[in-house]
C-alpha cells in the first residue's frame, strides 16, 4: 500500500482537478475545496477522508 503524506492545499486542489473536480467554489454551508487554508498542510487523515469520498485508492492518488 502506498504511503500518504501531508500536502499543501494547492497540491490537493491540482490533484482533484486532474480527476475532473471543479473548484474551489465559495459559499454555501458544505465544506468545499475553498475551505483549504493557504499555507497549512492538509493532514493525512483529511486526505484519506477525501479519497474515501471520491472512491479512489492511495496508489491512484499518488500517481496523479
Amino acid at each position: 500500500m502506498s504511503k500518504l503524506s501531508p500536502l499543501k492545499p494547492i497540491q490537493v486542489i491540482r490533484k482533484l482537478r486532474k480527476l475532473g473536480f471543479i473548484g474551489p467554489i465559495s459559499g454555501g454551508r458544505h465544506i468545499r475545496m475553498v475551505h483549504l487554508h493557504k499555507g497549512r498542510d492538509v493532514s493525512v487523515g483529511l486526505i484519506r477522508a477525501i479519497l474515501r469520498e471520491i472512491d479512489i485508492t492511495p496508489e491512484e492518488w499518488n500517481q496523479l
